[in-house]
């Protein structure tokens, strides 16, 4: 399926979360608990002045109510890109498809799986568009 270009502002803060998960894998890197590669992201990018919000509470509209079940976006950047903080052996389709209902249920486009538990960074991180 084809979906509209992201908007170029978008796709700058996609990669500027790209290269501030990369320093950070750099310094750390695998092994570590999530939290921390979460903590750490969020201070790189801080410090490179883009806007970071941790732990943001995703609400789901079901019917005529609200549902606050305790789903939690890790990191949305510039408020345009969700980073789903992982540190897992590999990557499987639940990952894949979390990101993409966080997308799907924030009216989000552009998010990104990092997974910080690779040898490569480069291999960590895979880019997700709806």
């Amino acid at each position: 399926m084809q979906h509209p270009a992201v908007p170029a502002a978008t796709e700058v803060v996609g990669r500027s979360a790209i290269d501030a998960g990369l320093r950070v894998h750099s310094a750390l890197g695998a092994g570590l608990l999530e939290s921390a590669y979460e903590q750490g992201l969020a201070y790189e990018l801080a410090r490179r002045g883009v806007e970071v919000c941790r732990q943001v509470i995703l609400q789901i509209s079901y019917e005529n109510t609200t549902l606050v079940a305790g789903y939690r976006i890790y990191l949305l950047v510039g408020r345009a890109v969700i980073i789903e903080v992982k540190s897992v052996e590999t990557l499987t389709p639940v990952h894949r498809a979390q990101l993409v209902t966080y997308l799907k249920l924030s009216g989000h486009r552009l998010g990104s799986l990092m997974n910080f538990n690779v040898r490569l960074f480069k291999d960590g991180p895979k880019r997700m568009v709806i």
